[in-house]
């Protein structure tokens, strides 16, 4: 499987040459627009013209590398990029703008045969930068990036293949998504919802109130970074200890049209489901989204529906079940009928790249 490692560069004068680089890579990729901008207008015009693809793209492009001060392998690159994109939203992506209020973060994209890493330190093209190093490469670097975040920092990522060969637990769990616990298990365990943009949404207000763009973008990275950790952490420790996963469906997208929004946002949810996903799947372990409708309602114990329902009976938290009397925490019961619902089904082993 792909593994992507993200590294801080810490050269001081590594911006200027980075910013350079984008600038390049921006104009290849605006040129690839305007190539396919010109392909439409042809097409439109009743002319025999087809969509350019990888191979025109880069002809079109053989030589300029030298000029720009970019490799060729970058420039092909970006042109496969740039087709990707256009084939997955079936339209001419947008231009990279370099400059104004709506700029484009930097990116300089590349080919892992054409860096080498050496220790803390990274070579690109003629170029030295150096990182810092939190951890190790897993595998062969494939492909890789120099990315840029909102508040101006450059990073290095690698795309290693890395061996799915960790081991698991011996445990079974199901996992009930939640906004007042991030999750609860069909352990009776529940994991806390931190709220890191509720934390700090006061301190976020003041500083777009005060228009202070720079620390406005410092809060946004930090509520970031601290759901993630937090996310990691959990995905990490549930993954160790158990060989199947089965987790609710809950539909996150659906749910940011509501009043729950912010909240939903706040949780993560999606991004919880991505990291236990491709964990399990390096730990030889099954993961498995299961369909939790009437999970709540459902007794675990005997299977009779007879829970609270709809809108109103979300303030109900614990019931009883009228048929065989069990009494259920409400997210709990749901998390074991959703392991219930996983163990039916064939387990299969999902995995993404991260």
């Amino acid at each position: 499987m792909i593994l992507t490692y993200k590294y801080r560069i810490k050269d001081s004068n590594a911006r200027k040459r980075l910013d350079a680089h984008a600038r390049a890579v921006n104009f290849v990729w605006n040129y690839c627009c305007e190539v396919q901008r010109k392909a439409e207008s042809n097409w439109c015009a009743g002319m025999k013209a087809r969509r350019p693809n990888l191979f025109d793209l880069t002809k079109l492009t053989v030589g300029t590398g030298k000029e720009l001060g970019i490799g060729s392998e970058t420039i092909s690159e970006i042109c496969r990029f740039f087709t990707n994109a256009r084939d997955a939203k079936r339209r001419a992506p947008r231009f990279r703008s370099s400059g104004g209020s709506k700029r484009s973060l930097g990116w300089v994209p590349f080919k892992g045969r054409f860096v080498t890493v050496e220790g803390c330190a990274v070579n690109w093209y003629g170029n030295r930068f150096r990182f810092w190093k939190s951890r190790d490469l897993g595998g062969p670097i494939k492909t890789g990036a120099f990315v840029q975040d909102a508040r101006g920092r450059w990073y290095v990522t690698f795309q290693c293949e890395v061996a799915e060969d960790r081991q698991t637990g011996t445990g079974e769990v199901g996992i009930d998504l939640g906004l007042k616990d991030l999750a609860t298990l069909s352990s009776g365990e529940k994991i806390p919802a931190l709220r890191h943009y509720r934390k700090y949404e006061s301190a976020l207000g003041t500083a777009q109130r005060a228009k202070n763009k720079r620390r406005v973008r410092a809060i946004h990275a930090k509520i970031a970074n601290a759901r993630q950790h937090h996310l990691h952490e959990q995905s990490t420790k549930i993954v160790r200890e158990n060989k199947l996963i089965v987790v609710g469906n809950v539909n996150a997208a659906k749910l940011t049209q509501t009043k729950m929004a912010k909240s939903v946002l706040d949780a993560g949810w999606s991004t919880f489901r991505r990291q236990l996903e491709y964990k399990a799947r390096r730990h030889q372990a099954a993961y498995i989204e299961a369909d939790e409708r009437f999970t709540s309602r459902t007794c675990s114990d005997c299977g009779s529906i007879g829970g609270p329902k709809g809108i109103a009976g979300l303030g109900i938290r614990c019931w009883e079940c009228a048929d065989c009397g069990a009494s259920h925490d409400r997210d709990v019961n749901a998390a074991r009928n959703i392991l219930r619902v996983g163990l039916e089904c064939q387990p299969r082993t999902v995995g993404i790249a991260a």
